[in-house]
């Protein structure tokens, strides 16, 4: 029996036939997983892309038009997913409250202190409660939503460059603040 092509899985798997995606799913994981963990570097951060990417597949499989080959839209998507993943890991790495007082603050290395790591995380949060509207939604998207500037413009309805400017302006306003409410 001969092996059905990718697009005759396709074509099972809008017809109703799971094992057409299971089948694209066991042809491909490997090299997507070889994609991907040349682009994030570690394993558990592959395993990761590999899965949202199927998932992804999986969701879009249905609309697939065949402009492209199977393997080129599946290599699209992992270094989409991969790069988003990066973005977010950077975005929570970025400012974890207490690096974000550290690089404010000259000699905040008592941040170890708990009572002290206190005081920093609240004049954090006051910092951004004091922040515009618009502002302190861009900032808390981007910081505790992890979503990247394209997913916040069209939330926002707004141009991806505007959406920038104001998660920048919000944190050189929270700096500014801190560093004020920690040199007083």
């Amino acid at each position: 029996m001969a092996q059905k092509t990718d697009f005759e899985l396709i074509e099972a798997f809008k017809n109703g036939d799971v094992s057409g995606f299971n089948e694209l799913v066991r042809r491909y994981q490997e090299k997507v997983y070889w994609i991907a963990r040349r682009t994030v570097g570690s394993h558990e951060d592959a395993d990761d892309v590999v899965q949202d990417v199927f998932i992804r597949v999986y969701n879009g499989l249905i609309n697939f038009r065949g402009d492209a080959n199977v393997y080129t839209w599946l290599y699209r998507i992992t270094v989409n997913v991969s790069l988003n993943a990066i973005r977010k890991k950077r975005i929570k790495e970025f400012i974890p409250y207490d690096e974000f007082l550290e690089g404010l603050l000259p000699g905040s290395s008592q941040a170890d202190d708990p009572i002290q790591k206190q005081e920093y995380q609240t004049i954090l949060e006051k910092a951004i409660a004091r922040l515009p509207a618009k502002q302190k939604l861009v900032f808390n998207m981007r910081f505790n939503d992890e979503l990247t500037y394209e997913e916040m413009a069209k939330i926002l309805r707004k141009s991806v460059g505007g959406t920038k400017a104001n998660y920048f302006h919000a944190l050189k306003k929270i700096s500014e603040y801190v560093r004020r409410e920690m040199n007083s």
